[in-house]
């Protein structure tokens, strides 16, 4: 509780493992419920908070308010977004960028010129993939770009959403738009930084049979295992039973300023 703020990211197990680290039998064994003596412990704690808990990464700051965004069924917000970005991109030593949840927002609303200035001093045509997360009022997705493929990809846990205009028929996959507005930015990324191999030859692909959430709020922690699995080049093996178990393990990594193996 000390060292995490809260009970949120704790199961029975962590308690059992403390308990024997510490000395103590296995109480288990007992018959000691220790899971309902922990959400009544919690219960009493709620309302007690530990006084100014913040967990502070480079730039970063977390408070118990963001970190309880990974409580059950929450919905992310930007600052656990931002901060598992930037230790996605210190597990690979910089060879993935992850680009700041205000990115696209910024990229949408003024265009190159208004976040050129990102990535002064990054030099992106060295990474071997890019991580830029799509906040959508209330949905995360995902857009992915490989470098060495020059391949950019659309992620998204509910599928395909469609922008609809009044003409059903003319509507618009979100996906397209999402990936061609990133592939004008790295056109004209390429030709600011000089990089005449990454003017031509792109291609856009959305990625079908990943994942999915069978719910309205884990969008989030959708993109961040997405965005981890990736940067490891590891199999998108996970489900939408797997999120509480996730949850608790991002808050964790978060804490400790690191993933986790």
């Amino acid at each position: 509780y000390m060292k995490y703020g809260s009970f949120i990211p704790l199961s029975e197990t962590d308690v059992l493992e403390y308990l024997k680290k510490n000395g103590n039998p296995d109480l288990s064994k007992r018959g000691l419920d220790i899971k309902g003596e922990m959400t009544r412990y919690r219960s009493g704690l709620a309302s007690a908070p530990i006084a100014g808990f913040m967990v502070t990464y480079n730039k970063h700051n977390l408070g118990l308010e963001d970190l309880g965004t990974l409580e059950e069924q929450n919905w992310l917000n930007d600052q656990i977004i931002n901060m598992y970005g930037e230790l996605i991109m210190e597990a690979t030593q910089h060879k993935v960028h992850f680009f700041n949840s205000f990115f696209h927002k910024q990229l949408v609303a003024k265009g190159y010129d208004g976040v050129k200035r990102w990535t002064k001093k990054v030099d992106l045509f060295s990474k071997w993939l890019l991580l830029i997360p799509i906040h959508l009022e209330i949905h995360w997705s995902l857009v992915t770009v490989t470098m060495a493929t020059k391949t950019i990809s659309y992620y998204d846990s509910q599928g395909i959403v469609f922008r609809h205009t009044t003409d059903v028929s003319a509507s618009v996959p979100l996906h397209h738009l999402y990936c061609s507005l990133n592939l004008s930015y790295l056109l004209s990324e390429a030709r600011e930084k000089e990089q005449a191999a990454f003017q031509k030859g792109w291609k856009i692909t959305i990625i079908k049979g990943i994942p999915q959430q069978k719910n309205d709020s884990d969008c989030g922690v959708f993109v961040l295992e997405y965005c981890r699995r990736l940067s490891v080049k590891q199999p998108l093996l996970f489900s939408q039973e797997d999120m509480p178990r996730i949850r608790k393990r991002i808050y964790k990594e978060l804490c400790d300023c690191r993933l986790n193996d």
